[in-house]
């Protein structure tokens, strides 16, 4: 191998390590992303959670699907704000809503513009007795189980929330447990107008909670294998 044979091959090996520094960089901010989404999202701070996502947004929760700013807007700062907060931005005394943000897989996409992620959150939520006639339910203490397959996109420099879906996995009291889990049927239903702080368009899932206990399909394939999972009731991403 001659010098410049030995050069080119140096200026590859240099371009093959700024990509994977690249790649580190961009998972280890998205995750960041994650976790400070998760943090604003405990203390009821949802001006600060919209702020996180993209121009272009969109939000999956209990089958509504959230369109745009104004879209998660009427989601985080008229449906979440009116249940959780009293109608303003910031926390409620009596009120715990903690989310913290497990188990990330975070994929980025090959041209570094787009990426995907997969996070679990274990809830702890309730109303303390001193606020019990602050809440429609009144006190109580609740666990709740749920994932994230996540879309990202870097916008102006910096990563964003593109699509947050966000699916229930179980719920339970805290006296109970899972073991005798409701079975949930309190999906959202209900489209804007007609409900003020409803979604754009009701999905057509048949997503359900424990007892049952289908899989949302993962967004990476096998990383041993390189076969996609394909479990029963789940299905390769488009």
């Amino acid at each position: 191998m001659d010098q410049s044979e030995r050069l080119a091959a140096l200026e590859a090996r240099l371009a093959a390590a700024e990509r994977r520094l690249g790649e580190v960089a961009d998972v280890q901010a998205i995750e960041r992303l994650q976790h400070q989404y998760g943090y604003y999202l405990d203390k009821c701070l949802y001006e600060e959670v919209v702020a996180l996502f993209a121009r272009e947004p969109e939000v999956r929760f209990l089958r509504g699907i959230y369109r745009g700013r104004e879209g998660i807007r009427r989601l985080f700062l008229g449906r979440f704000t009116k249940r959780w907060s009293g109608g303003r931005n910031g926390p409620h005394h009596g009120h715990m809503l903690d989310h913290p943000q497990l188990q990330p897989v975070i994929t980025v996409a090959p041209d570094g513009a787009t990426a995907r992620g997969r996070f679990r959150t274990l809830m702890m939520l309730g109303v303390h007795e001193s606020a019990a006639g602050t809440h429609e339910a009144g006190t109580f203490q609740r666990w709740e189980s749920a994932l994230y397959e996540n879309t990202y996109v870097r916008e102006d420099g910096a990563w964003r929330i593109q699509v947050l879906e966000l699916r229930h996995a179980w719920l339970c009291t805290y006296e109970q447990g899972w073991a005798h889990s409701p079975i949930w049927e309190d999906y959202v239903s209900v489209r804007y107008p007609e409900d003020p702080d409803g979604p754009d368009e009701i999905s057509d899932s048949d997503w359900r909670m424990w007892p049952d206990t289908r899989v949302l399909p993962f967004h990476y394939p096998h990383p041993v294998t390189g076969e996609w999972v394909r479990p029963a009731t789940g299905a390769v991403p488009e």
